[in-house]
């Protein structure tokens, strides 16, 4: 998991620092090589939540668009609130759907990283 990658990447550090022949910048390098995995691991995940966040997103836009819309061709405050109301919860419940997919995503994306 998460904590086994961060125990690992201390580890590397760790042995960059024990080199007593190696320049300031060798350490440097070598330091940066170890938090690679780690950084492209957040990247991964970064990157996956901004994506399911944009999506949700879109989809409450577009909720808000019907409503303005429904209201100016005279729809009741009551029955436009009503349908924005469900309109929301369906973008809700339709996103919840795809968190299993995406956690999968994740999961496989950062045991890519592993090979």
């Amino acid at each position: 998991g998460a904590s086994l990658q961060v125990g690992a990447m201390f580890r590397c550090s760790a042995r960059c620092c024990e080199d007593s022949a190696a320049s300031m910048q060798q350490v440097q390098r070598c330091i940066e090589r170890c938090h690679a995995p780690l950084a492209q691991a957040q990247a991964i995940v970064t990157a996956e939540l901004e994506q399911f966040q944009d999506r949700l997103s879109r989809c409450t836009l577009h909720c808000n668009d019907k409503a303005k819309d429904a209201l100016e061709a005279g729809g009741t405050e009551a029955r436009v609130r009503g349908q924005l109301d469900a309109c929301l919860a369906t973008c809700g419940d339709d996103h919840l759907r795809l968190v299993p997919a995406m956690a999968k995503k994740m999961k496989d994306s950062l045991a890519a990283l592993q090979q």
